[in-house]
């Protein structure tokens, strides 16, 4: 990494790689004052706000730090320089003027005011003219919108239109009459925002905030909290980390955090999906059925209204009550008359309890949770194949890739985060290869759109594979160190040609090769895969198809290649990984060998079952068989998600 020697308010200072003044200044110590600038992932400097100018001696006018980068032997003045300070002190002057007062602004403690006071502007006393002040906009249910605090950084505008890449914010009119508006200038509520919040987050003013957060008069404080709690987030398998903020036991609003999974970014879900917690029907208190009250789903039941079904209990009661029922049905029924259901949402801690309580109190193997109707297939493939039942590759490798390939998989609704990555990835140049048989909403950023017939996954994966063969497109020498078992798959694929496939998966010949050229030829190539893939009587063949052509062509192990099927729950990889499955116990050993039970009775100190247990659809065909007569369901709602 290069490194430029300079001089920075008299002090001798290193810039590293890339390094603008500003960000050298922020390591020695000093924040200079911005506004349009963010120091966060995906946010490039715009320099438009003109608050962060420095002196560079020689030069006649003034530079903007984040965007100047220093050269060998550069003398800049920051702190010391009176007039570069003049020069931010009357920038700030100037905005200041069509702000509202502080007190009624939207956000009195937005960062627009600290760079104010790091300045000594004094809001209370303007010496400009006030520009005419816009109307509000609470046309959205989440947001709130007040362009009279809006100072024009376009830091919202990058927000929408580089890091979550929606492409609905942006700038209208030129000069003293530029705004920023939402489509054709339509109210935030009625455009075509997908509320990922970005630009609230992203907005120094207060311009743009959560509706948690303001008054019904526009009035906010986003300091006005009593603490933070750091978290992850609970939707999808993305693992966005996230920050929230609470005031009197109520969660107010949500930040995302710099995660290796997120950079900051959240979706609609992750910002703004959490006020479930505080629902009114919320149990928080145990409930145990009355005698003789019906069970199902009757007309007479309303899950608003339980007591007219149950009583509150105490904790005591309600698990004494809980495990003496489980305890005298294993005793009395036998140990397979039980089972349990556990959770996707949990934490690898209560997926690992949850199947040793089962294994171990119980006496069997029947615990499984929403993996089987997720992507069981996947991880029983990528055992198979990798000898890993994880992803090889975040999704933020695509921004390293040439092709990406996502097939049965809608990212922009169920892994909205993601998504940005492949959309950025689409912007910079990669190409995207969507395969489904629906026209989903990421063909906009696709160079192939690939609708195919519903099942016929394999046809079209062996007519790839056939065409790589055919035109000795695989790597050898991959094959050759990495691999096995390639000369029995390359005789397998040798009668799948374009042709016969076409007829099954009804996607003309031509396409099939243009998808293998660009593939197999790709100097790093990635495929993501979604329930639309796994979700099938031979989800597993069809990642195994996907597995073979990754093996092939050597697109895996390397920086930008991977394969990555989309998880749906936030935890259903790490409840895998902690043996929260029937024919495994943590870390995937199987049940039925005979060294393994044996480690993990010496762990446990109990007898443990050698067989492996009942899936989630065989528990609840042993259900109605009879079989099964009593089970634990822990943070899972079989009735709804299962």
């Amino acid at each position: 990494m290069d490194k430029i020697e300079f001089t920075l308010d008299g002090q001798t200072v290193v810039a590293q790689g890339d390094e603008t003044i500003w960000q050298v200044a922020k390591r020695y110590g000093e924040t200079i004052p911005h506004l349009c600038y963010k120091p966060e992932p995906g946010y490039r400097a715009d320099g438009n706000c003109r608050v962060c100018m420095v002196e560079v001696e020689g030069e006649r006018t003034l530079v903007a730090s984040c965007m100047r980068k220093p050269t060998s032997g550069m003398v800049v003045t920051s702190a010391s320089s009176e007039r570069a300070q003049a020069s931010r002190k009357m920038v700030m002057e100037l905005l200041v003027t069509d702000q509202p007062a502080r007190e009624q602004s939207p956000d009195k403690s937005a960062h627009f005011w600290d760079m104010a006071d790091s300045l000594a502007v004094d809001a209370s006393t303007q010496r400009f003219a006030q520009d005419s002040k816009p109307v509000a906009d609470n046309s959205s249910h989440a947001m709130r919108v007040n362009l009279q605090a809006c100072i024009n950084c376009n830091l919202c505008v990058r927000a929408c239109r580089e890091v979550q890449v929606n492409d609905v914010i942006g700038m209208a009119n030129r000069g003293a009459n530029a705004k920023v508006v939402f489509d054709f200038d339509d109210p935030m509520g009625t455009s075509t925002c997908v509320t990922c919040g970005e630009c609230v987050q992203a907005c120094p003013t207060g311009a743009l905030m959560p509706s948690t957060v303001t008054s019904v008069d526009g009035v906010g404080d986003s300091a006005d909290y009593d603490r933070k709690v750091d978290s992850i987030c609970q939707y999808c398998g993305v693992g966005c980390q996230l920050t929230y903020h609470v005031k009197d036991e109520r969660i107010i609003y949500v930040e995302g955090r710099d995660g290796p999974a997120n950079q900051n970014r959240l979706c609609v879900k992750g910002r703004f999906g959490s006020d479930y917690i505080h629902h009114g029907d919320r149990l928080t208190t145990p409930l145990i059925r009355l005698p003789g009250a019906r069970k199902g789903i009757h007309n007479d039941f309303d899950p608003a209204k339980p007591l007219t079904h149950f009583r509150e209990a105490s904790w005591e009661e309600a698990l004494d009550f809980a495990a003496g029922g489980l305890k005298h049905l294993r005793d009395n029924q036998g140990k397979q008359s039980l089972a349990g259901f556990g959770s996707a949402k949990g934490s690898n801690e209560e997926a690992y309890l949850f199947q040793k309580l089962v294994r171990t109190g119980f006496g069997t193997n029947n615990v499984d949770h929403c993996t089987r109707l997720c992507h069981a297939s996947s991880v029983m493939a990528l055992l198979e194949g990798l000898g890993s039942g994880a992803v090889s590759a975040s999704f933020m490798q695509a921004k390293h890739a040439d092709v990406v390939i996502i097939t049965g998989a809608n990212p922009t609704a169920n892994h909205p985060v993601a998504a940005t990555f492949f959309k950025q990835a689409a912007k910079r140049g990669t190409k995207i290869i969507v395969l489904d048989p629906r026209g989903l909403t990421m063909r906009k950023y696709a160079t192939h759109m690939v609708r195919f017939n519903p099942g016929s996954d394999v046809s079209f994966w062996n007519a790839v594979m056939h065409e790589v063969v055919a035109e000795k497109l695989y790597n050898q020498a991959y094959i050759d160190t990495m691999t096995e078992g390639f000369a029995a798959l390359k005789e397998h694929v040798k009668h799948y040609t374009p042709e016969a496939m076409s007829a099954i998966c009804g996607v003309e010949p031509k396409m099939i090769r243009a998808v293998a050229r660009l593939y197999a030829t790709a100097k790093s190539a990635m495929i993501f895969w979604g329930m639309g893939v796994s979700q099938h009587i031979h989800g597993t063949d069809n990642v195994r198809a996907m597995i073979s052509l990754a093996l092939m062509t050597g697109q895996i192990g390397r920086e930008g290649t991977g394969l990555h099927p989309l998880r749906g729950q936030n935890n259903v990889q790490g409840a895998s990984d902690a043996g929260l499955i029937p024919m495994m116990y943590p870390d995937y050993k199987q049940v039925d060998k005979d060294d393994v039970q044996a480690r993990f009775e010496a762990l446990w100190g109990v007898e443990l079952d050698d067989q492996p247990g009942l899936t989630v659809v065989e528990t609840m065909d042993a259900i109605h068989a009879g079989v099964i007569k009593g089970m634990y369901i822990e943070g899972e709602n079989p009735a709804m998600s299962d």
